[in-house]
């Protein structure tokens, strides 16, 4: 009996430390640091496309938006990825020497990213800024998906806030 004893001690004390490495490896730091991660790219992707450089070219759509999205816009139109490309090329030209257009600035506010391993939820507030001072605002939620190394949007959900609850 007295040898049974002697060896639990030490049969109790080793399965105690494997609990504990293992619990140690599943609650490591490893989850927070990639979830914060996740958050500063998607947010990083969302700011950049917001600049007028980005978001003007057909370039920055093609690496935002993933080939399989579904956006629907804020009047409830159904778009997939070809139809936004095919927008640029369907944009019309300004005449040769014309004055351009003044375009719409962007910038986001309320941004929240909800990591879920390669996928990530993305809720935010898009501000636009009309050439002669008019601001409107969005609620746009997206789905973003990591795929060969990289973050893009699968759907996206454009909603306008009505003028009365703009600040809300």
């Amino acid at each position: 009996m007295h040898l049974q004893n002697a060896l639990r001690k030490p049969l109790l004390a080793m399965a105690l430390a494997g609990l504990v490495a293992t619990t140690a490896v599943s609650a490591g730091d490893a989850r927070p640091s990639e979830a914060a991660d996740t958050r500063t790219q998607i947010t990083t992707l969302l700011t950049n496309f917001l600049t007028p450089a980005v978001n003007n070219s057909p370039a920055g759509h093609d690496r935002f938006w993933a080939d399989d999205l579904v956006y629907t816009s804020s009047k409830g139109e159904v778009m997939r990825k070809p139809d936004i490309m095919k927008s640029f090329a369907d944009a019309p030209k300004p005449a040769p020497g014309a004055k351009p257009q003044p375009e719409p600035t962007y910038t986001a506010e309320d941004i929240l990213v909800r990591p879920y391993g390669d996928a990530a939820a993305l809720t935010f507030r898009l501000v636009v800024h009309e050439a002669k001072g008019k601001v409107s605002y969005y609620r746009n939620s997206g789905m973003f998906v990591k795929r060969a190394g990289k973050w893009q949007a699968v759907t996206w959900q454009a909603t306008k806030v009505a003028e009365t609850g703009a600040r809300k």
